[in-house]
């Protein structure tokens, strides 16, 4: 019973699962402000990672010292208007739409 439960729970977890491999990650400007950008591989249903990428980005103004606050939510760039409150969730969204996971 224990060995069937346990395969029971990889079995979901193995179709439920994301996995993203991050293929950059940079933060570029200094001064008024500041954006992030993400560049994230799928993975396939199988769980082989995709060729097919999702670039996620986030935007920040800064203040006249330099303080960065209160970042923008993250943005799926082929589909700007939705916004996510992590770049996991917005690549999660990204790669579903692509069939992918």
């Amino acid at each position: 019973m224990k060995k069937l439960f346990t395969l029971f729970a990889i079995i979901i977890c193995a179709t439920t699962a994301n996995a993203y491999q991050i293929s950059t990650s940079n933060e570029y400007g200094t001064g008024d402000a500041r954006n992030q950008n993400i560049v994230v591989k799928c993975t396939t249903p199988t769980g082989q990672i995709s060729s097919q990428t999702c670039s996620l980005r986030r935007y920040v103004k800064c203040n006249d010292a330099g303080d960065c606050a209160n970042w923008d939510a993250w943005r799926d760039l082929r589909n700007t208007r939705d916004t996510y409150s992590s770049w996991q969730s917005a690549a999660d969204a990204c790669c579903r739409a692509k069939g992918l996971r």
